[in-house]
């Protein structure tokens, strides 16, 4: 399973990789949290919507007569997921519109979780306005956006041809990125399951 071990409960966490781009690069980037992820015994899941390609939306899930094929699952490991990380490339200004068309599909399964952001690009400032728009979008599903962001400036030399991180100043931003969510996450997810025991006592 796709977990974190915290105290007395597992934790469920989703990074969704939000590029469908033929020769897309911020996939990458999401890899390599997996991999960053794993070396501290944290597993997650990478939810890769070029595996997915919704159409443009013409109903939400729960709504939907006849849902795109794998639309039940995506909205069912959402669901599932106590905190979740989104990863996109910044294309004019904004994030991937595949990104935000798939996100449309659902809304409550991000109801009050945590949701880190990450942006990527080839250019010096890593997506920056993008990541700020993300922010935003996580507060109109209703969910938490962790402060401290992650941006992947030059994003197409960051990377060798075998995947590997090899600018180290980025690379130190990968570790600091983790360590606030997982502080991020920890705390509100912890919380949450504390409201809830209450409820059940």
């Amino acid at each position: 399973m796709n977990k974190i071990q915290i105290n007395f409960f597992i934790m469920n966490v989703v990074i969704i990789s939000g590029s469908t781009r033929i020769g897309r690069l911020s996939h990458q980037a999401s890899i390599e949290l997996q991999k960053r992820f794993a070396k501290r015994g944290i597993s997650t899941e990478i939810i890769d919507l070029s595996e997915y390609r919704f159409p443009m939306l013409e109903e939400t899930a729960k709504k939907h007569q006849n849902p795109p094929e794998g639309l039940k699952a995506f909205a069912q490991k959402l669901e599932e997921a106590d905190a979740m990380i989104f990863v996109s490339p910044e294309y004019h200004g904004s994030y991937s519109g595949a990104l935000k068309n798939a996100i449309d599909y659902v809304w409550k399964e991000f109801d009050k979780k945590p949701i880190g952001v990450v942006t990527a690009t080839t250019g010096k400032f890593g997506g920056i306005n993008a990541s700020t728009q993300m922010q935003l979008l996580v507060l109109a599903l209703g969910a938490f956006p962790m402060p401290y962001k992650l941006l992947v400036p030059f994003v197409d030399e960051a990377f060798d041809e075998n995947g590997i991180l090899v600018n180290e100043s980025i690379a130190k931003n990968f570790e600091k990125f983790i360590s606030e969510f997982v502080w991020f996450a920890e705390a509100i997810v912890s919380q949450k399951a504390k409201q809830k025991a209450k409820v059940l006592l």
